[in-house]
């Protein structure tokens, strides 16, 4: 089984790719959505973020405005709060790709906005990374949540560079040309997947928490 890591900064056009390959009928693990339900009402990380992060649970679930408050331009605090989700996000993503292999899935795909900031990338075949122009990547995420520009440019200072995650990409995705470009490359690349048979053995070593990009 094939396994691809999906990564690029927020508003680089992820959701978009793993679409595509959703359509391709290709299982994709979102990492965000993982994050989501460990803070949502129920939780497992519910508890833990509760004692670190005294006042940011709000009826049962995550505050997540007040928590990322707490994190932005704190990096002990955002170590503290990795600490506490990457390890489960971890074992939900190691739970996935088991489920995938005995389905006899021909590939899987990680879509993790962190892959090489968290080593994701060890555990993958071929890195897919998402691209688009400074000024569009803001756009894109002004649209669709409620940062200030100012919260966006702080979130997106403390992430791996995009020239860098392009730099270390097997294949790169331009999404700021348009969206049909942006697809006809994905689809190109889901039609060769079928090329090159491969598999790995994953390794799910457990690792120190290191200061990324915020996960609030």
């Amino acid at each position: 089984m094939r396994i691809i890591g999906l990564t690029g900064g927020m508003g680089m056009g992820k959701s978009t790719a793993a679409a595509a390959f959703r359509r391709a009928r290709i299982p994709v693990f979102d990492a965000d959505a993982a994050v989501h339900r460990l803070q949502a009402t129920g939780g497992r990380a519910i508890k833990a973020i509760e004692a670190a992060f005294p006042g940011t649970i709000r009826d049962g679930a995550v505050d997540r405005p007040a928590l990322r408050q707490v994190v932005l331009g704190n990096p002990e605090a955002l170590t503290r709060l990795e600490c506490i989700l990457h390890p489960m996000v971890e074992a939900e993503e190691r739970a996935f790709v088991a489920r995938a292999r005995r389905a006899g899935k021909r590939a899987v795909v990680l879509d993790i906005p962190l892959l090489f900031e968290t080593g994701g990338h060890r555990r993958v075949d071929t890195v897919v990374v998402v691209s688009a122009p400074l000024p569009i990547q803001i756009h894109r995420v002004g649209l669709r949540r409620r940062m200030s520009r100012q919260d966006i440019e702080a979130v997106i200072i403390r992430q791996m560079p995009d020239r860098d995650k392009r730099r270390r990409a097997d294949v790169v995705v331009r999404t700021g040309l348009s969206r049909n470009h942006t697809l006809r490359v994905l689809n190109r690349f889901i039609r060769g997947l079928g090329d090159a048979d491969a598999s790995i053995s994953v390794r799910y070593a457990q690792k120190p928490c290191v200061r990324s990009k915020s996960v609030a």
